[in-house]
């Protein structure tokens, strides 16, 4: 509909384009009325001695074929036809010219085009053969005519008011599926801010935690331990504040590429692995999105190598140049997977993601006894 009034083409139009069906009540209100009718015509018939048979019967039949409206209006407009040449029989075609000015809303209510115009076409000849038989009282036609002009504009605006109602029902269905899908996004996004974030933080803590027992590193672990808890609690309050006004991406997309690989450094090498770092993260040829998708990277491989990472030395590795900016994290396999940290496993999905998001290219694969994340960057 919405394209449709678009190309300039007018809606009401379109809607007699096609068929329309009745809704619950419109359906209980005309059968309750043909019932009415048909039972006050049988009551006549059954009391009236006087009344005449044929007509009574054609009456009724007459009636009936309205109920045919709610099946199929071609068939009852057909059935209509055949009820007003047998009407010229009983000398009662006043009665069913009467009865089809009022099917023309019936008729515009619900059907399509072609049955409009054939209805009318057949309503005016069928009133030009009832006012050639009926000169002398020549105002009937006009009746008729008022009748089913009466009728046609009700049918007419109760179609238009349904395909309002139908459009408002579409219109509250996309809006709720579009809130639906917005409070989905809003948890994904918490979900992933946690995830990148306060996950870190905590697999710092559970490492440390299991180094308490040795004197020689236990002073190391718990200042550690203080530090990564207290960045999670600072990363916490930040995601919460921003979640009280929705997400937000571009407001949390904060990062700071230096930091996260001096803070990468101190926690790697704080769990036993010598860190070597090459390239210059302050470099200013590169811009903020590309800086704060590697800086997660960085955290996000910080935290897999402090989960995952055997016995070894680590490499975090940056080159840049006017095209690109290139990000290598190697550490060493575990001989033995460890079991005793948790992982979600979201996390490779969750850099490639970013990395994607940014129009560049990632890969995390196992080489030569070594995990290797890397990621490259357009920065032209």
């Amino acid at each position: 509909m919405a394209r449709s009034r678009s190309n300039g083409e007018d809606p009401g139009v379109l809607r007699l384009a096609r068929a329309e069906s009745l809704n619950l009540l419109e359906r209980i209100a005309i059968l309750v009325v043909l019932g009415i009718l048909i039972a006050v015509d049988i009551f006549n018939l059954a009391f009236n001695p006087d009344i005449d048979l044929p007509q009574s019967l054609l009456s009724i039949a007459t009636t009936a074929v309205f109920a045919l409206f709610l099946w199929s209006p071609w068939i009852a407009v057909a059935a209509l036809g055949i009820v007003f040449t047998l009407s010229f029989v009983t000398n009662t075609e006043f009665g069913v010219i009467l009865a089809a000015s009022v099917g023309v809303g019936l008729v515009m209510r619900l059907g399509q085009s072609a049955l409009i115009l054939v209805y009318v076409g057949a309503f005016l000849v069928a009133t030009g053969i009832v006012a050639y038989g009926d000169l002398g009282i020549p105002v009937n036609v006009g009746i008729y005519l008022i009748i089913a002009t009466v009728a046609g504009v009700i049918g007419f605006a109760l179609r238009m008011a349904s395909a309002r109602g139908h459009r408002l029902e579409e219109q509250l269905v996309i809006q709720a599926e579009q809130e639906k899908e917005a409070v989905l996004a809003e948890r994904r996004w918490i979900a992933g801010e946690l995830h990148d974030s306060i996950a870190h933080h905590l697999t710092v803590v559970a490492l440390h935690v299991q180094m308490l027992d040795d004197p020689d590193i236990s002073r190391d672990s718990q200042e550690a331990i203080r530090t990564a808890a207290k960045k999670a609690m600072a990363d916490l309050r930040f995601v919460i504040e921003l979640a009280d006004d929705g997400p937000r991406t571009s407001a949390v997309q904060t990062g700071d590429l230096a930091e996260a690989v001096d803070e990468a450094r101190s926690e790697i090498e704080s769990a036993g692995h010598p860190v070597v770092s090459t390239g210059d993260p302050r470099d200013t040829r590169l811009p903020r999105i590309a800086e704060i998708v590697l800086a997660r990277i960085v955290r996000e491989s910080a935290t897999n190598i402090l989960k995952h990472a055997g016995p070894g030395e680590v490499s975090i590795r940056l080159d840049v140049d006017d095209e690109s900016a290139a990000l290598s994290i190697r550490s060493p396999l575990p001989a033995t997977p460890r079991r005793d940290l948790p992982s979600s496993g979201t996390g490779l999905n969750r850099m490639a993601e970013r990395v994607i998001g940014a129009s560049g290219e990632f890969s995390a694969e196992a080489v030569d006894g070594q995990w290797r994340v890397s990621a490259r960057l357009p920065i032209a």
